[in-house]
């Protein structure tokens, strides 16, 4: 268990959250509506703004000591962090996954800008969330709301993907990441905004 619950926290870490949500809305609706060429554009577009981009960033401010280490367990220092999270989807929300091309992509990634923005205003007051968990919440509901959008039944995924928001927690806990506050808090943070916006593609 020492090694199994850590390399959750790795797997599911927020940066991963977006990629894991876009080949999850490809599975479901390549037979559908995409082509092949067009899945692979729109999904190295997501890794390069939300996986290659960001870890740069960490790197680089990990050596100038403006964070301690990917995971950002030090509230005081997930302000850049989560400011430039908030630029990358802004701009790939504006010039890639509109409203108008993937809609359902569209809602996801701005109820990640909601629930990144509540997170940041916590830090300003010194309040620290799971960011795992925000993530593993939009995460779930998307994907939820994605089986009955288009009418697909996939059990075994949607029963994974929830036995794993189980494991995330209890691996941030074991890491003695967060309190079960905090734990609590961020999934409802990062819930809300994505229950609130189905209301616009669901």
């Amino acid at each position: 268990m020492k090694r199994i619950l850590p390399f959750f926290s790795y797997l599911f870490h927020p940066i991963f959250i977006s990629v894991l949500a876009t080949v999850f809305y490809f599975f479901i609706t390549t037979d559908r509506y995409f082509v092949y060429e067009a899945i692979y554009l729109y999904t190295i577009q997501v890794l390069l703004v939300t996986v290659f981009i960001p870890l740069a960033i960490f790197y680089l401010l990990i050596m100038l000591g403006k964070i301690d280490s990917v995971m950002v367990t030090n509230v005081s220092q997930r302000k850049t962090p989560l400011t430039i999270h908030i630029a990358l989807l802004s701009v790939l929300i504006t010039k890639s996954i509109t409203k108008e091309t993937i809609p359902e992509l569209f809602y996801f990634f701005l109820g990640s800008i909601t629930s990144s923005l509540i997170a940041l205003l916590l830090v300003y007051f010194s309040k620290k969330v799971s960011l795992h968990m925000l993530g593993m919440a939009s995460l779930t509901v998307f994907c939820i709301s994605l089986c009955m959008h288009f009418q697909v039944r996939e059990v075994i995924i949607i029963s994974a993907l929830l036995f794993c928001n189980g494991i995330v927690a209890a691996s941030r806990l074991y890491m003695k990441a967060h309190t079960n506050k905090e734990l609590v808090l961020g999934y409802l943070i990062g819930l809300f905004p994505q229950l609130l916006l189905l209301f616009f593609w669901l």
